[in-house]
């Protein structure tokens, strides 16, 4: 009879602990969509913080995100200038500030495309020649042109800083003020 007691004493505390044992982790979150539904979009990037840079760029989806072409003027003669994607397609602001921190919907550091964590808006560094002009050839991965996944960068904002960006600086690289923005456009 002892024995039938334990045994069911056991059995419910078994049954108990059980009931509180930590729920399972989250199931992890689906993988970003891949596929773009724009063919092209443009972006006419008009100066800011009283600067005269500006330009024109071209944005095509290929394999791994984006692939971003064109020129841009007016930067000092063989300067070092941070390029991001921002999360707002909105330049109103004389200092460009309405269009938000970098592109980032998946919640990471800031950082370089090359190497780690990053923010999907993160890109290299551009330089300008020695007439302040840059021919920009740059591909940004990870991210989809139209389609309103949360990696789409349709309708937001591409953004020149004035200072080249560290990689290392949280949030955004120590990269200066915003010399520089242009809203992702659709065109096709």
């Amino acid at each position: 009879m002892r024995s039938t007691r334990i045994l069911i004493g056991s059995a419910a505390l078994l049954a108990l602990s059980a009931c509180s044992s930590t729920p399972p982790p989250p199931p992890p979150a689906p993988p970003m969509p891949t596929i773009s539904t724009a063919k092209m979009a443009e972006v006419n990037m008009s100066p800011a913080s009283a600067s005269i840079v500006s330009g024109r760029l071209a944005v095509v989806p290929d394999a791994r995100g984006v692939h971003i072409t064109g020129v841009i003027g007016g930067l000092q003669p063989l300067q070092t200038a941070a390029f991001h994607a921002h999360e707002r397609g909105d330049c109103s602001a004389v200092d460009a500030a309405s269009a938000g921190a970098h592109f980032n919907p998946t919640q990471q550091p800031h950082g370089r495309t090359t190497g780690g964590a990053h923010h999907l808006g993160d890109m290299d560094n551009l330089r300008a020649d020695a007439q302040g002009r840059v021919n920009v050839d740059v591909r940004l991965p990870g991210v989809t042109l139209g389609g309103g996944a949360p990696n789409d960068i349709a309708g937001r904002a591409l953004i020149v800083h004035a200072n080249a960006d560290d990689y290392r600086s949280q949030p955004a690289g120590n990269a200066g003020a915003r010399v520089s923005c242009g809203v992702i456009r659709v065109t096709r």
